[in-house]
């Protein structure tokens, strides 16, 4: 079942039990999803795609969230927590840093990187392995670190 066929199964059973929260989170997956099909490739997404897609979708609700909170709108920034929740649903389950770590000095060893000259190189590695695995910034503090 692909992601798209799994998210309107999921709207079905959110319309039928009257869940109007998740309902909303789920709609709004959807529309994304449904940008990037009609978007510049159109038709078949791949995988990584789908998972980039959502992870930018957890991103901007948990800025979102951030945003409410310093205006003191805890009611929002509740919301949008909960829609991040949905969606996260959605996505793999992410690596830890150990783990994200011991793949990251295994690259250094690979490429022969020796400094922060060469954390393009090594970054560039990383998140193409770890990519919807592990978030970006999480890799490159574990790089920063491995390389000073």
């Amino acid at each position: 079942m692909s992601l798209v066929e799994k998210i309107n199964a999921d709207i079905k059973s959110a319309m039928l039990s009257k869940d109007k929260r998740k309902l909303e989170a789920l709609r709004a997956v959807k529309a994304a999803m449904l940008l990037v099909m009609t978007g510049k490739d159109g038709g078949d997404v791949s995988e990584t795609v789908e998972i980039q897609t959502l992870q930018r979708l957890v991103k901007q609700r948990n800025e979102a969230a951030a945003q409410y909170e310093a205006g003191n709108r805890p009611e929002l920034a509740e919301e949008e927590r909960y829609q991040a929740s949905v969606i996260q649903e959605y996505l793999p389950e992410q690596m830890s840093e150990e783990k994200v770590t011991e793949i990251v000095k295994n690259i250094i060893q690979q490429t022969g990187a020796s400094g922060m000259k060469d954390m393009g190189k090594v970054m560039g590695a990383a998140t193409k392995e770890l990519s919807g695995k592990a978030d970006n910034k999480m890799i490159s503090t574990v790089v920063k670190q491995l390389l000073s």
